[in-house]
C-alpha cells in the first residue's frame, strides 16, 4: 500500500508550528517573534495565528519581557517518564475542544495494518458519538472517516480494502458500488472534507478531513444529528482550520 501524498493545510500548519517550536527549544532563555520570524521564515501574520494557537495548548509561554519559551506540556510530552500517557492526555484535552469549537462529537480515525479504527474521541450530553451499529472496520464505505482514510491511500490499496470488505447497503443512501465509490474517491479534493450524510446510520451526518503525518494515515471527523444537518458543512470547515493542534498532538 502506498500512500497519496497530498498534503492539506492541517499538514501545513503542523509543519509551520513544528519549525516555530524547534526554534523556541534551541533558545533556552527565550527567543522574541522577530527572531522567530527569521528563524522559521514566517511571515508576521501567519507567525501570529501559529503562537497564538501554540500558546493555547501550552506548547510555549511567554515572559515578562515578551519572549518565548517552552511551555509546560511541550516539557510534558518531553518527558521520558509517563509520555505515553502525557501523549493520551494532551491529545484528549484538544479533542475536548474541539468538541466544544464545532458543536460537535469529534473523532481521530486511524487505518492501521490494513483495518479501520477510531481509537479517540469527544463527545458531551448535547453531542453524543454516533452509534458504532456495525463495525467501522467493515463500513468504510459509508463512513466519512472510512472514506477520508481510503482516499489518503493509492488505488490499489483502496481496492485491496474494498476486497476484503464487502460493501453492504446500511441506508438507502449507502454506495454500494465499488466502481461508482472509488470514483468518487479518486476525484475527492485532499482540503475539501469528506461527507457522509445518512449513509451509515439514518439521522446522522458525519464530516472528516485528513490529518496524516508521515507515513501514518489519519484523520479527524465530526458527527451530527440529521436535525443540525444546515450546520455540517460550517462544522466541517470549522474542523479543517483547527486540526493543526490535533495533528500536532499526534506528532510531537
Amino acid at each position: 500500500m502506498a500512500l497519496q501524498h497530498r498534503p492539506t493545510a492541517p499538514h501545513h500548519s503542523a509543519q509551520d508550528a513544528l519549525r516555530v517550536l524547534e526554534t523556541v527549544t534551541r533558545h533556552t532563555s527565550g527567543v522574541t517573534a522577530t527572531e522567530l520570524g527569521r528563524g522559521s521564515g514566517l511571515d508576521r501574520e501567519r507567525l501570529t495565528v501559529l503562537l497564538r494557537m501554540l500558546r493555547r495548548e501550552g506548547y510555549v509561554e511567554q515572559t515578562a519581557d515578551g519572549a518565548y519559551v517552552t511551555g509546560e506540556a511541550l516539557a510534558r510530552l518531553g518527558s521520558a517518564d509517563g509520555r505515553e500517557q502525557a501523549v493520551r492526555d494532551k491529545l484528549q484535552r484538544t479533542l475536548d475542544r474541539l468538541r466544544d469549537s464545532v458543536g460537535a462529537a469529534v473523532y481521530i480515525g486511524r487505518y492501521v495494518d490494513g483495518e479501520v479504527s477510531v481509537t479517540h474521541y469527544a463527545d458531551g450530553p448535547t453531542m453524543p458519538k454516533v452509534n458504532e451499529w456495525v463495525d467501522f472496520r467493515v463500513s468504510a464505505h459509508a463512513t466519512a472517516v472510512g472514506k477520508s482514510l481510503l482516499t489518503q491511500l493509492d488505488h490499489a490499496g483502496r481496492r485491496d480494502h474494498l476486497a476484503r470488505h464487502r460493501m453492504a447497503r446500511l441506508t438507502s443512501r449507502t454506495i454500494t458500488s465499488d466502481k461508482l465509490l472509488l470514483s468518487r474517491l479518486e476525484s475527492q479534493p485532499p482540503t475539501v472534507p469528506v461527507l457522509d450524510l445518512q449513509e451509515y446510520a439514518v439521522g446522522t451526518v458525519c464530516a472528516a478531513v485528513p490529518i496524516t503525518a508521515g507515513s501514518s494515515v489519519g484523520c479527524l471527523a465530526l458527527s451530527l444529528p440529521v436535525e443540525h444537518a444546515h450546520r455540517l458543512r460550517e462544522a466541517a470547515d470549522e474542523l479543517n482550520r483547527n486540526a493543526a493542534p490535533v495533528l500536532l498532538s499526534l506528532t510531537l
